[in-house]
């Protein structure tokens, strides 16, 4: 109880704008853009054209990496990626990190495996903290009116098909 009582605590403190300001609920992509540490991320589903579809209906689940998950990646991928001509790779991480449905940190156990809207499966683990495909999940549970974010610390990559 404690241990989920801090995680809440975390994703709470994680997002400086609440997820609902003046009553109105804000979708995942209002919500992120409001944090102020996924500048990358935004940027990214505006190249991949992924803004709308994450503004939709949903519900949703996102492993939303950081900026500074982004700024982890060798020099030159996040350029190399926005790039139109790589816009279909953009598409497929990009969609790697999307869970359709809206899963709570609630609802993940030991070895998990969800299938995600790129159509290949993360895997979660609870070990040390929880974890998808080893990357962290630093604020869980932080809502949106159409599904919920999880802040992870690195961008997770599909496997090669």
């Amino acid at each position: 109880m404690i241990r989920r009582t801090f995680l809440a605590m975390t994703a709470a403190t994680a997002f400086a704008m609440p997820a609902f300001a003046d009553g109105h609920s804000k979708d995942i992509v209002d919500t992120a853009v409001a944090a102020g540490s996924f500048t990358t991320l935004a940027a990214a589903l505006e190249a991949a054209g992924l803004v709308e579809t994450l503004k939709g209906a949903g519900p949703f689940t996102v492993f939303a990496p950081t900026d500074a998950a982004f700024a982890a990646l060798p020099a030159g991928t996040v350029e190399d990626l926005l790039k139109p001509e790589n816009k279909d790779k953009l598409v497929s991480i990009l969609t790697y990190h999307v869970v359709p449905g809206a899963v709570m940190s609630t609802d993940l156990t030991e070895g998990m495996t969800a299938a995600t809207v790129n159509g290949a499966e993360v895997t979660i683990t609870l070990e040390g903290g929880p974890k998808v495909n080893g990357a962290v999940i630093s604020a869980p549970d932080v809502a949106a009116s159409n599904g919920v974010i999880h802040v992870i610390d690195s961008v997770i990559l599909p496997p090669e098909s």
